[in-house]
């Protein structure tokens, strides 16, 4: 079989090579100039003002998709006491005092302190699912403690006085060093817990004893270990990692 000859008109050849050559010029001015915007541009939580406004139109869309009646996939229990991957200490350099250990509570004009033992007031449930980090990688993994709207509604807060609620809920360690608020409809998961067992073992110092946040809707970030203060709020808290650049709703 032989192969049909064309002929190539060599101006013709020129003018589209010309034409490739201009176009990937004016490709790569448009990429260098739009990043050197971006960067150049106002920061709203040390993220260029672009960047920021992309974060929240994605959270928009999430928390649409998002539901209390969407769960995180039930997955196998891990082997009794298996030891869950430990990641991140910020908040965890002070030595806890567990038998004296109190969490300081704020929901409008009322403030308190609850020992730990009031957090096993109500039921105790369980889930075991995925532990999802923002660094790309997840876990299997249980955990157990109070539901945080039993939380909620055995000691009457998180509501105003004409029976809304706040619109977010802020954590932080008795340090202070490390803090998240996540949004009051995420914080009414079912499956948002204020954990006191993981892999059907006491928590670790290392992994947030005696209490941590475990909500399996957003990425780790927002699940806060060793809980020191819990408040409510309709003004948006301070977010450890939202003021470093990471997107504020950390859901998926």
């Amino acid at each position: 079989m032989k192969l049909k000859k064309n002929n190539i008109d060599e101006k013709q050849l020129k003018k589209r090579l010309t034409g490739s050559i201009l176009t990937g010029i004016i490709f790569v001015a448009v990429v260098i100039f739009g990043f050197r915007a971006i960067r150049s541009s106002e920061r709203i939580e040390d993220t260029p003002y672009a960047l920021r406004h992309s974060f929240e139109w994605n959270q928009k869309i999430w928390a649409k998709i998002s539901s209390s009646k969407n769960l995180s996939v039930k997955k196998p229990r891990p082997k009794k006491g298996t030891a869950p991957r430990q990641n991140g200490d910020i908040g965890l350099q002070s030595l806890a005092d567990s038998k004296n250990y109190s969490v300081e509570v704020i929901s409008g004009n009322k403030s308190f302190k609850l020992p730990i033992a009031a957090f096993h007031a109500a039921d105790k449930v369980d889930y075991s699912t995925d532990f999802r980090c923002i660094e790309g990688w997840s876990e299997e993994m249980s955990y157990a403690g109070m539901r945080f709207s039993d939380f909620m509604k055995f000691y009457d807060i998180g509501k105003k006085p004409d029976g809304s609620y706040y619109a977010y809920v802020g954590l932080e360690t008795p340090d202070k060093e490390y803090y998240v608020s996540i949004d009051m409809e995420s914080m009414l998961h079912p499956q948002t817990v204020l954990a006191y067992e993981m892999n059907e073992a006491p928590l670790s110092l290392a992994n947030g004893a005696p209490l941590r946040l475990m909500i399996p809707v957003k990425y780790g970030i927002k699940n806060l270990k060793r809980i020191g203060k819990i408040f409510f709020s309709d003004t948006r808290p301070r977010d450890y990692w939202a003021e470093r650049g990471y997107d504020w709703y950390a859901g998926f």
